[in-house]
């Protein structure tokens, strides 16, 4: 039976540093922001099945905020572990702005010129987002090894590599169009 990749998700950033909900959100939108997506809708109902099935457990409760704190126990270590040394399928590509781009070729011009400006501009955002991300992991983040922090540059690397890619296909094909 195929599990919910959140649940990996989940244990990966447990397995990092215990977390609350919010604290998993917020590793969600802003380290892995790139390759991984999740939703409150999905993490806390997710959280709730991992404490059930003993992969992880709470680890303390502010009583004032009611914040959850969590931490990955023996046995969702364990599972983490086995689904990372699984082979893992490529995943299908669905890009919209791809699909709108290829059916685009009987709108004017100008309109798709537009499009790949807005695009080339979002790429070049998320280009600054992982250069700032890259910054800070070269002047040091505290309580991270020196092995996690290798891993955390391959994959921002990844990213900075695949925004500066789609920048450069955006100016070619601009390019194209304009002639």
């Amino acid at each position: 039976m195929m599990k919910n990749k959140s649940r990996y998700a989940i244990l990966g950033i447990l397995n990092i540093s215990p977390s609350t909900g919010y604290d998993i959100k917020k590793y969600c939108d802003t380290v892995i922001s790139g390759i991984w997506h999740e939703n409150f809708g999905h993490i806390y109902p997710t959280l709730k099945v991992l404490e059930q099935e003993g992969c992880i457990r709470q680890l303390s409760e502010d009583k004032e905020s009611r914040k959850i704190k969590y931490e990955i126990t023996n046995e969702g270590r364990e599972e983490l572990f086995g689904w990372l040394s699984e082979d893992t399928l490529i995943q299908p590509v669905r890009s919209e702005f791809m699909l709108k781009f290829l059916f685009s070729s009987q709108l004017p011009p100008e309109n798709v010129i537009e499009m790949l400006n807005q695009y080339k501009q979002r790429m070049e955002d998320e280009l600054n987002k992982y250069i700032g991300y890259e910054h800070e992991l070269l002047q040091g983040i505290p309580d991270i090894s020196a092995e996690r922090a290798r891993f955390l540059k391959a994959t921002l690397r990844r990213g900075i590599l695949t925004s500066k890619a789609s920048i450069e296909w955006c100016q070619e094909t601009i390019s194209e169009l304009k002639y």
